[in-house]
């Protein structure tokens, strides 16, 4: 019997029942664009999740090829751009996530009693449940509903940021929080709106979202920040890109700042900005200040 998805060795790509052809050419393209635009690195484990997301944008266009989609964002199409993007870019987030980091965020918040005001940049706020866990966390350390924290929430995927930023959850998101957190943070909804909940305005107010990608050039950033959340965020660069994002932080922390990362990402390739603290927590470097900027990661023989 003939396998349904035998190579085509003319075509480069697989004979299959889908609705478009996809050539690997195709893919690579894709993958070198996406590359090109966010840093992200995709493998060929990745294709068929390519193909399935980017079909949508195909019938949303009515497009019969990837080669006329390709085409279009080749045109600079601003908008399928900003499609493309948020078709491709993974979403996994909840509250209180990775909780080990949370604890020490509050301590490092209690720690400065002569301090006025903080400023937190969380750069991939996702569906926005780190940003409200960062906030939820800063009324906790403080003992108020207006806590001196100001939160800036950023994701490069504008569809997520909307979400954020509206602040409506399914309960089901909810599921693995305490009872009296629920309670304390969040309005549950009635009628048209029963299974769903909606942070309380203080936390919103606390938060500001704005869409960036961390392959700017420039920042649409101001001051420096007493801490930097980037998890989970740099297992999808390779090294030089992460180098050159860790390059841009540094300058943009307090001297005393925290970078918090995922629990599967380490900063051994960017010494020179920073030296681990806590399990996954950061600090800048202690002779960063003294060293000229350097414009590569060192490689150690």
């Amino acid at each position: 019997m003939l396998d349904k998805k035998r190579k085509d060795a003319s075509s480069g790509h697989e004979a299959s029942d889908r609705e478009f052809a996809f050539t690997v050419a195709d893919f690579k393209q894709i993958r070198q664009m996406l590359y090109d635009h966010a840093g992200i690195n995709l493998n060929d484990s990745k294709k068929d999740m390519v193909y399935s997301r980017l079909a949508r944008r195909l019938r949303a266009n009515r497009l019969s090829t990837f080669q006329e989609y390709l085409q279009l964002l080749e045109r600079d199409d601003e908008t399928e751009w900003e499609a493309f993007i948020n078709s491709l870019t993974t979403n996994l987030t909840s509250f209180f996530r990775e909780p080990h980091h949370f604890p020490i965020l509050a301590d490092f918040l209690r720690s400065q009693p002569n301090k006025r005001s903080f400023r937190i940049w969380c750069c991939a706020a996702s569906t926005g449940e780190e940003p409200y866990t960062l906030a939820m966390t800063a009324i906790n350390a403080f003992g108020t509903f207006s806590p001196p924290v100001e939160i800036i929430a950023t994701d490069i995927d504008t569809h997520v940021l909307a979400k954020a930023e509206a602040g409506i959850y399914a309960m089901e998101r909810l599921n693995k929080l305490p009872r009296d957190v629920i309670k304390r943070f969040f309005l549950k909804g009635t009628g048209e709106k029963e299974g769903y909940a909606k942070v309380r305005k203080e936390l919103r107010q606390m938060i500001s979202f704005q869409p960036l990608n961390l392959l700017d050039p420039r920042w649409p950033l101001q001051g420096a920040f007493d801490a930097i959340f980037c998890r989970n965020v740099m297992i999808y660069f390779d090294k030089n890109t992460q180098y050159k994002i860790l390059q841009r932080f540094a300058p943009l922390l307090e001297p005393h700042g925290l970078l918090f990362v995922g629990h599967s990402e380490s900063l051994h390739h960017a010494t020179e900005f920073f030296r681990l603290r806590k399990q996954t927590v950061y600090e800048l470097a202690a002779s960063r200040s003294n060293k000229p900027e350097s414009h590569g990661p060192h490689t150690h023989t």
